[in-house]
């Protein structure tokens, strides 16, 4: 079974996010993925604010990263870029935390306007990460995103059509990303 780690960049909770982080790891659970879901914001800040690489408190996630067939990303973009709290927690990675692994982005934001922050700031970083399976991203506008009294999220039709045919084209990278022995030496 493959397994999938999700992160969460939100600096709240609960959040827009965070719930369609969740949603689309209900989809990805319903076909048989291990799914995990951890959050920025349950680290410790000092450990993110002064960059201790070596905390102890992130050996778990890090684990999880390395194991992890395919990651799902979900930040709410601010400013036109996404959170600081997860470039603080990405500088923490290893330098090649994601080589071989699939990544879909999500991001929300308040405007359209903030489309491409997606391809601007966060692929550049997952880049150097050492990410080559990166996907397009779904970016949805938070009004297309509503909280329900559950916890849970309804998105609006058209955001979930397209959450939806990233993720077939997540789970098709997961299938195909698999690094062969050379290139796992090459990384090393």
């Amino acid at each position: 079974m493959a397994t999938i780690l999700a992160i969460s960049g939100s600096p709240s909770h609960p959040s827009k996010t965070f719930g369609i982080l969740e949603y689309a790891a209900s989809l990805l659970r319903q076909e048989n993925f291990q799914v995990d879901i951890v959050s920025a914001r349950d680290f410790p800040a000092e450990d993110l604010v002064f960059g201790r690489y070596d905390s102890p408190s992130l050996d778990p996630v890090k684990a999880q990263i390395e194991k992890a067939d395919g990651l799902l990303i979900a930040t709410p973009i601010y400013k036109a870029a996404y959170t600081g709290l997860l470039k603080s927690f990405l500088d923490l990675l290893p330098q090649k935390a994601l080589y071989g692994k699939a990544i879909l982005p999500i991001a929300t934001g308040g405007t359209i306007a903030h489309l491409l922050a997606i391809d601007y700031a966060l692929k550049p970083v997952l880049s150097e990460l050492g990410a080559r399976h990166l996907l397009g991203g779904v970016y949805a506008v938070d009004k297309q995103i509503q909280r329900l009294e559950n916890g849970g999220v309804q998105l609006d039709e058209e955001i979930e059509q397209r959450l939806k045919h990233s993720l077939r084209d997540f789970v098709q990278a997961i299938t195909n990303a698999q690094p062969t022995s050379r290139e796992l030496a090459y990384a090393k």
